[in-house]
């Protein structure tokens, strides 16, 4: 049984996003149709023979509510924001069901919902594009008791940031994630097709372990200072276990590092939790997705560059922003460490328009 709990509306406008100065590059992309992901086709994204105008039949109001999520018996509130023109107004609404896309927003390692959200501001872009952001909590208490309410993802098969392994019976967050998606688009809030999931850091690991896991569920993801792909061998931290990311469709990646991250190292480490290097990630991805064209390196920006992997199965292109000098930080947001040389999450966006499954 579903429930909703309506704790809040509205939320106030954030600080504006820094400025984009190159837009995406990634090869193949029409104007006017969206890419799906894993079957190699196109499909034009106008609203031509549906009934436009519909009105989203959301049942979460506009604004920033709280929705309960039950798995396994137990109920877990849930960030959902709606756009402030209301479901289904948005341009990147499907009119044919009137269900909006949705943006997974995971935060990373002691953090949470609220933290998240106001540090990459993606509520300000919904409200802007038409689309839902939902932000869950990890599974993990940082401490306890807890009573900054701050957390950890149950990121499978390795330890926290804290360096032990979740004890047995620790909430599956693969099947959580699934369960906030499946309540979303039971609650019409979400177009099964578009969700798309992004997050920071121990966020970024996570969205990364669920696209390895879930291919089903996200048209793509957006990794930020945390791409993955599988878990670090055990043997051999450098190298990645292949086993533990085996995805059976490809998935659209966008992801940013920089490269004087000293949480998650760009040069990786010999910790279990992260391992192996960002460009052996990238480099994974890119042929889990079976692209033969890239990578085609591109300066943005001054401090950072652009790498694009193209000619991918299912047109699942993978993009690489790496920053000089960069920290470990979400690029354009609410950070004093942060560049500000590109926004991060217009990036994200602009790339996740362009995918379905």
């Amino acid at each position: 049984m579903h429930s909703t709990r309506i704790l809040s509306r509205g939320i106030a406008a954030l600080t504006a996003f820094g400025a984009v100065v190159a837009g995406p590059a990634y090869a193949a992309m029409t104007s006017g149709a969206d890419q799906v992901a894993g079957s190699g086709t196109t499909s034009t994204s106008t609203a031509d023979g549906a009934e436009a105008g519909r009105p989203g039949d959301c049942a979460v109001p506009a604004g920033t509510s709280q929705v309960d999520v039950e798995l396994d018996g137990v109920a877990y509130p849930v960030r959902v924001h709606v756009p402030d023109a209301g479901p289904g107004a948005g341009p990147d609404t499907d009119h044919s069901t009137g269900a909006p896309p949705l943006v997974l927003n995971l935060h990373p390692s002691n953090g949470n919902a609220e933290s998240i959200s106001a540090y990459n501001d993606l509520d300000l872009t919904a409200d802007a594009e038409g689309f839902v952001t939902v932000a869950p909590n990890g599974a993990i208490p940082v401490a306890d008791p807890n009573p900054d309410q701050v957390w950890f993802w149950n990121v499978p098969g390795v330890p926290t940031t804290a360096g032990a392994y979740p004890p047995p019976g620790t909430r599956d967050d693969v099947e959580f994630l699934t369960a906030v998606i499946d309540e979303l688009v039971d609650l019409g809030c979400a177009d099964p097709r578009r969700v798309y999931a992004t997050g920071h850091s121990g966020g970024a690991r996570m969205a990364s372990a669920y696209a390895c896991a879930r291919p089903d569920k996200v048209a793509a993801i957006a990794p930020v200072a945390g791409l993955r792909a599988g878990r670090p061998s055990p043997d051999d931290p450098a190298a990645v276990e292949l086993q533990s990311c085996a995805p059976a469709r490809s998935v659209p990646v966008i992801t940013f590092h920089g490269d004087a991250d000293t949480v998650n190292p760009y040069q990786g480490n010999g910790d279990k939790r992260w391992g192996y290097t960002t460009q052996l990630a990238v480099q994974s991805w890119a042929r889990m997705n079976g692209c033969t064209t890239g990578p085609s390196v591109e300066p943005v920006t001054e401090h950072v560059v652009r790498e694009t992997y193209t000619t991918c199965r299912g047109r699942a292109d993978v993009v690489f922003y790496k920053v000089a000098g960069g920290t470990h930080s979400w690029p354009g947001g609410n950070d004093s460490s942060a560049t500000q040389e590109v926004s991060a999450t217009e990036l994200i966006w602009e790339f996740f328009t362009h995918y379905r499954r």
